[in-house]
């Protein structure tokens, strides 16, 4: 027998939408990932989940800082960076610092009938030339976003907390299979840009490879 979880993870790569725009000028690269899905919940229940403290630790990382607008905030372990636009209970943006790179996450949230869209861009300029994209592609980005929105769904549909080990938890077989699956969707959206398929495809493997704690070919 499966539970709710079991059902949220098998089916979650279907349910979310993901779009990668790309644009080149002279040797600079600037990229929008686009990832959205909807929740069967109210508007200012899912602001809640994004913007208070404790309800992010639940589903995402623990928070901490001053999260108004202006105020800067620390993901444990991961980026911190600053409150740049806030629209309660519709939108906020962010700077998103991390391993010496700075891009800007906007959230939006909107009604859909008896449920609410979440919506998650990510913007990013840097060196058209890079070996870290070339080797990973959008995935690399594109995954971990897949993975805080399925933390989030099991979060709001479940019940279920963030797991206390989150490496135990993405060694699981589910999930195994929803990396696998999200990361050939980034590959998939990557050719739609143009990149030859062979070179995305080989992204997607190295990209699935790292989040599943394998060594990357």
């Amino acid at each position: 027998m499966t539970g709710p979880s079991d059902k949220i993870i098998a089916s979650q790569a279907e349910e979310v939408r993901r779009d990668l725009a790309v644009d080149r000028e002279g040797n600079r690269q600037h990229t929008v990932q686009t990832i959205s899905q909807s929740y069967p919940t109210t508007l200012e229940d899912l602001w809640e989940a994004c913007t208070q403290p404790d309800r992010l630790g639940r589903w995402f990382a623990p928070v901490s800082g001053d999260l108004r607008l202006g105020g800067r905030y620390q993901v444990e372990d991961n980026a911190s960076g600053e409150v740049v636009a806030c629209d309660p209970p519709r939108s906020f943006t962010v700077t998103w610092e991390f391993a010496g790179e700075s891009s800007q996450v906007a959230v939006h949230l909107a009604p859909e009938g008896d449920r609410v869209r979440l919506t998650l861009e990510h913007q990013h300029t840097g060196d058209a030339d890079s070996a870290f994209w070339a080797r990973f592609g959008p995935g690399a980005t594109g995954v971990g976003w897949d993975l805080a929105l399925l933390g989030l769904a099991l979060h709001l549909v479940a019940g279920e907390d963030r797991p206390d080990d989150p490496d135990a938890f993405a060694r699981t077989a589910p999930v195994r299979r929803f990396i696998r699956a999200a990361s050939e969707r980034w590959g998939e959206a990557s050719v739609r840009t143009g990149t030859p398929r062979e070179d995305a495809a080989a992204a997607a493997d190295r990209t699935t490879a790292f989040y599943l704690g394998e060594e990357p070919a």
